[in-house]
């Protein structure tokens, strides 16, 4: 059961990826980063539940990320900065009315989401070898 939660993680982080990705497409930044922070958001949700772990909320993930994987070496110290990064400019995309999301945040963001998942599937592949 475990498994299959962990799977359905990372299968909703890619699909966010894409969802970002068309997003980004169409000029609708805010919701580009809003999307890639929900892939980089389900990434660490499937990481930390593989590692016994499991956050009730966007600060609570941030917090465990960083007790349980960055501060002990499992991954390093960027990966906590990426996901702390997307949460910020997804809020601000979100909340602020003039929010500052434009193109170069976008792109920023989409491209830390995609490193960010693929570095979870990776460090996940390895650990189930």
């Amino acid at each position: 059961m475990q498994q299959d939660l962990i799977a359905g993680y990372l299968t909703k982080a890619r699909a966010k990826l894409r969802v970002a990705r068309e997003l980004g497409k169409q000029h609708a930044w805010d919701d580009a980063v809003s999307r890639a922070y929900y892939a980089a958001f389900h990434a660490a949700q499937a990481v930390l539940l593989a590692e016994g772990h499991q956050a009730e909320t966007h600060r609570g993930l941030l917090t465990l990320f960083s007790l349980a994987l960055v501060k002990t070496g499992k991954f390093e110290k960027k990966w906590g900065k990426f996901l702390a990064n997307l949460k910020d400019d997804r809020e601000a995309g979100d909340y602020e009315a003039l929010s500052y999301v434009d193109e170069q945040t976008a792109s920023r963001a989409l491209a830390e989401a995609e490193e960010f998942v693929e570095e979870v599937e990776k460090f996940l592949g390895q650990r189930n070898r």
